[in-house]
């Protein structure tokens, strides 16, 4: 069962991620309407049985005045799925810099990809090309919306509102 609740902004654009009980109370108090159900659960009361809501808007806009995000080990690991961006394998990650440090490769979103112990030695201090190991994605800035997804468990009643151009 889904236990998130995706909260959009009064535009529809998405906001943020919250409980079922949040996002119920919200809904409740007329503070935000349901757009989406999950489908077909339902929130039960002695009394009363209410659908369980998969994604609301809130029925104010909020200023979110920054949608970045962070550079994380964590964060190119779920930009990457959790793994090898050379060999495809999940197992021992760790991060590769592109263009590797020592010739003036940066620390950022479009140069470190997620890779194996294995496959960062096989590479050692030379570009992809160089050491004839292709990229299975291009690295690139992830959007917000992407780290609003739970990648565990996916949410279908969450794509239309979660495209990668937000």
């Amino acid at each position: 069962m889904n236990n998130r609740v995706l909260v959009l902004n009064q535009d529809f654009s998405p906001l943020m991620v919250c409980s079922v009980q949040r996002a119920f109370i919200l809904v409740y108090l007329n503070k935000s309407e349901m757009v989406r159900s999950a489908n077909g659960h339902k929130i039960n009361s002695i009394a009363q049985s209410f659908p369980m809501p998969s994604v609301i808007r809130l029925n104010r806009y909020v200023n979110a005045p920054y949608k970045g995000v962070t550079l994380t080990r964590q964060n190119v690991f779920k930009r990457d799925n959790f793994e090898c961006q050379y060999c495809g394998t999940r197992r021992d990650l760790t991060l590769d810099h592109v263009l590797p440090s020592s010739r003036g490769g940066t620390h950022s979103w479009t140069n470190l990809v997620t890779a194996c112990k294995r496959c960062n030695a096989k590479k050692g201090d030379f570009t992809p090309e160089e050491a004839e190991m292709a990229l299975k994605r291009k690295p690139h800035k992830p959007s917000y919306a992407l780290f609003l997804r739970d990648t565990t468990s996916p949410h279908n009643e969450w794509d239309d509102y979660l495209d990668s151009n937000n």
